[in-house]
C-alpha cells in the first residue's frame, strides 16, 4: 500500500489522517503571535520599544493596572494562537482524560470549528486594519518606533486566513 506523502496517518494523536501542511502551518501562527506579545510584555517592564517617554506613560500609565493589562493580554493572544494546535491534534477532538468529568468524551466536531470560524472573523476584524498602519499617525511613537511596530504586528495579519485554512483541512 503506498502511502500518500502529505497526509498523515491516524495516530494517537488525531481519530483521522491530518494534512502535513496543516500540522506545520498550526505549528506556526503561535510564532506569528509571539513578537508582537513580547514586545507588550518589553512595555509593561517599562521599556520604551519605540514609544516617546510621555507616549510610553499614556499607554502603560502610572498605576500597576497597565503592565498587568499588558501582560494579560499577551497572555491571552499566546493561547489563543495555541488553540490552533486543537484542531491538528488528539485534544481537540477528545477532552483530555485528567480534565474532571469531562476527561475522555469526544469532542462534537461543530464544538470545534464554530468557534474556530467565529475565531476567524474575528482575528480578521481585529487585525487585518494593520496592513494600514504606517497610514495612520501615532504621536506617541518615535519615527523608527513606528516601523518597528508595524513590522512587529505585521504577521498577525496572516493569523485569520491561516487558521481558516487548518479549520477547512
Amino acid at each position: 500500500m503506498i502511502k500518500d506523502a502529505a497526509v498523515l496517518p491516524p495516530s494517537i494523536d488525531t481519530e483521522r489522517p491530518v494534512p502535513r501542511w496543516a500540522v506545520g502551518v498550526a505549528h506556526v501562527v503561535p510564532l506569528l503571535a509571539l513578537p508582537s506579545s513580547l514586545w507588550r510584555i518589553g512595555l509593561a517592564l517599562g521599556l520604551p520599544l519605540g514609544y516617546t517617554e510621555q507616549g510610553l506613560r499614556d499607554l502603560v500609565g502610572t498605576t500597576a493596572w497597565g503592565p498587568l493589562y499588558l501582560i494579560a493580554l499577551s497572555a491571552l493572544t499566546e493561547a489563543a494562537a495555541l488553540l490552533t494546535l486543537g484542531l491538528v491534534r488528539r485534544w481537540g477532538e477528545v477532552v483530555p482524560r485528567w480534565i474532571p468529568l469531562l476527561g475522555g468524551r469526544t469532542i462534537p466536531r461543530l464544538a470545534v470549528t464554530v468557534p474556530a470560524w467565529f475565531g476567524v472573523g474575528v482575528l480578521a476584524l481585529l487585525w487585518t486594519p494593520f496592513l494600514f498602519w504606517w497610514t495612520l499617525p501615532h504621536p506617541g511613537m518615535t519615527v523608527t518606533g513606528r516601523l518597528l511596530v508595524g513590522f512587529i504586528y505585521l504577521p498577525l495579519v496572516a493569523w485569520a486566513p491561516l487558521l481558516a485554512a487548518v479549520t477547512l483541512s
